[in-house]
């Protein structure tokens, strides 16, 4: 046999080559992953690009202060080029994360056919928001008209926060103060037309985007707060929720002072 004809250290050597090949070529072949960062946060109560993020007709609204910050990631594109070396130094990162490029982008779809998926759910989002919004307040959609725009954003995460800004544009903490508190507070979650909190991925970055534009308290889906306490700066409140109900709840709560009756992850 060949092997026992070489030295040892002659061996390894003729073993190690397609590996170090292999390696080399890894280094500069793309591979399917997606690379994602905290991206910019939106203060649905204030404006995005000259617009109100929200806008009512039908009904009186209030002056807001405070700030209700819905939060992004951003991720490589789907055509972009992701090699060995880029995964490697976003592993050992904690402002980043590495994701099989199938998690974040439908396998097979164009840009195009993505971005134009990633708005229908932007806009799915926005109806049920109002809709929970809404019924929250025991209000009519025929009565009452709203109107939500955030430019560049794509997805369904911003549902429970566009809930939120809603319900201080009308109703404030309804006792004529407002949700916030005047605090800036942050947070993700999907939301249906009935009100239910749901997962949106990510969080861990997110709280760090949040973090840097100013706000220490942070509204997570439930069933993300392992997920959300795991990169979480120091000092950050987390506060776990299920349902609209439950998030205005322990805003309330945290405005009057009552720690007892605000979750915690």
């Amino acid at each position: 046999m060949l092997l026992s004809r070489i030295s040892r250290p002659r061996a390894l050597a003729v073993c190690a080559l397609p590996v170090v090949a292999l390696l080399a070529v890894a280094g500069f072949a793309p591979l399917p992953f997606a690379l994602a960062q905290p991206g910019p946060t939106t203060d649905v109560l204030g404006d995005s690009k000259g617009k109100p993020v929200i806008e009512i007709s039908g009904a009186p609204t209030r002056d807001t202060t405070g700030k209700l910050r819905m939060v992004t990631i951003v991720a490589t594109g789907p055509d972009a080029d992701v090699s060995l070396g880029d995964v490697v130094d976003s592993w050992f990162r904690t402002d980043r994360a590495v994701m099989p490029r199938d998690a974040v982008y439908p396998s097979g779809d164009s840009t195009k056919e993505i971005e134009q998926h990633n708005l229908g759910e932007m806009k799915k989002s926005q109806d049920s928001a109002t809709e929970a919004a809404l019924g929250f307040l025991g209000k009519s959609p025929g009565e009452v008209k709203v109107n939500l725009q955030l430019a560049d954003v794509g997805g369904p995460s911003a549902g429970l926060f566009f809930s939120l800004g809603i319900v201080d544009k009308l109703d404030g903490n309804g006792s004529g103060g407002d949700l916030t508190g005047g605090r800036s507070i942050a947070g993700t979650g999907t939301i249906t037309s009935g009100g239910k909190v749901g997962a949106v991925g990510g969080v861990s970055l997110k709280t760090q985007a949040a973090w840097r534009d100013g706000a220490k308290v942070f509204l997570v889906p439930r069933a993300e707060c392992g997920d959300a306490k795991a990169e979480a700066p120091k000092g950050m409140r987390l506060i776990p929720v299920t349902t609209l109900q439950g998030a205005v709840s322990a805003l309330t709560a945290l405005d009057k002072g009552d720690g007892s009756k605000v979750p915690g992850c």
